[in-house]
């Protein structure tokens, strides 16, 4: 398990967030959209807040933004000063850009130092980092490898091994100039690719780790590869923080980033609970995600509850939710309460019923006509769990 820790952010109104040295994982996304003065300010700029704010209660960490320009570098600045959540800055080629964005409350650099200049701008930006105390991230890209690692994929090094040897020469400058708050990615496309590279690093240094599979696709088959990849990193304490790259929105790769950590915390617990000697037995389970989970039948013909409206009206507000309990939207009487008896509150229907219950026990029979009707019912019985809760 990687050993060291950075504190990211902590400075001003910004909240700190600790990587790596056994804390929980953090879940991270990146905005999707460019930035311009006019989206943060005025009414436009309050709807931003108000998103970003809800990601964060939703459980994004750390939010990144890309930062392609000097004037991108400024919006950015202005952003930071209205938020809490930390961000961090993504910026290639422009040396320039990473020395702009270290005058504003922003609280972490990703940087490629093969692309952003020769050593004397890597120097500055190392420099000044140090001064502000902001930690960088080195990006290492399966797609993006140094011109002269190409060749080596010709004669049959593989691309596991080239994203670790490009990570270590980039710690060498990095080490060079006596820089040491840094964590690592090296992302690839390839679920096996990832895998093996961050097996690999992890063997050699206790560097914190950012994992993820890049370019991972849409929300169904993007979800599947980084689960593929990251469960069984996860599960051997390796990454500490992680992001689900999706073509999709940022709330689901929020979603889909602590749905992960869940069921690797849910490995790591099982695997506590055995007598067996596994290389998992040593992963602190409280490092993978806690909260709300929850269960949805995926409905059928003997539907009479509409599970998948609910689940979409609803699943911001259970996702912000600072609570660890099991929610389940059941489709049917037949596995509603039974099937579901281990939900601290479920809501199932038919006909112009619903059905609201607590650990497999019915407390409320409605009849309603309207999706307001049952979304104010639900809400009520969902404030009693969380004054039980606290």
């Amino acid at each position: 398990m990687n050993s060291q820790t950075l504190k990211i952010g902590g400075f001003d109104h910004v909240k700190a967030v600790f990587i790596g040295g056994g804390h929980p994982v953090v879940v991270q996304t990146m905005w999707k959209d460019r930035l311009s003065f006019d989206t943060v300010r005025g009414e436009s700029g309050k709807a931003l807040v108000y998103r970003i704010e809800t990601l964060e209660v939703m459980g994004c960490g750390l939010l990144r933004f890309a930062v392609p320009s000097i004037g991108d570098a400024e919006v950015l600045g202005e952003l930071a000063s209205q938020i809490s959540v930390p961000l961090c800055a993504d910026i290639h080629f422009d040396y320039k850009i990473a020395l702009r964005c270290l005058d504003f409350p922003i609280a972490k650099i990703r940087i490629n130092p093969g692309n952003i200049g020769g050593r004397d701008k890597v120097r500055q930006v190392l420099e000044k980092a140090a001064e502000k105390e902001i930690p960088i991230r080195i990006g290492v890209n399966a797609g993006s490898l140094p011109v002269d690692f190409r060749n080596s994929l010709r004669r049959g090094i593989s691309v596991a091994e080239l994203l670790v040897e490009a990570a270590i020469r980039e710690l060498a400058i990095f080490d060079e100039f006596g820089f040491k708050h840094f964590l690592v990615s090296m992302k690839a496309s390839s679920v096996a690719d990832t895998i093996q590279a961050n097996r690999l690093f992890s063997s050699r240094s206790n560097v914190p780790l950012h994992i993820g599979v890049t370019e991972a696709g849409p929300l169904v088959s993007g979800t599947v590869r980084n689960t593929a990849a990251l469960l069984p990193l996860l599960a051997e304490g390796i990454g500490d923080t992680i992001r689900v790259s999706l073509s999709d929105t940022m709330e689901n790769e929020v979603i889909a980033g602590r749905e992960i950590l869940n069921a690797a915390r849910e490995i790591a617990v099982s695997n506590q609970d055995t007598t067996e000697s596994t290389q998992y037995t040593a992963v602190i389970p409280g490092r993978l995600g806690s909260g709300v989970t929850i269960i949805s039948c995926p409905r059928c013909g003997r539907n009479g509850f509409d599970t998948i409206a609910f689940t979409e009206r609803w699943k911001t507000r259970l996702y912000s939710m600072d609570k660890d309990c099991t929610i389940a939207i059941m489709g049917c009487a037949v596995n509603g309460p039974g099937e579901a008896k281990h939900a601290d509150i479920g809501i199932t229907g038919a006909g112009n019923s619903i059905i609201i219950f607590r650990q497999g026990k019915v407390i409320k029979t409605l009849r309603v006509k309207s999706d307001e009707e049952i979304d104010k019912a639900f809400s009520e019985e969902l404030q009693k769990l969380s004054i039980r809760a606290d």
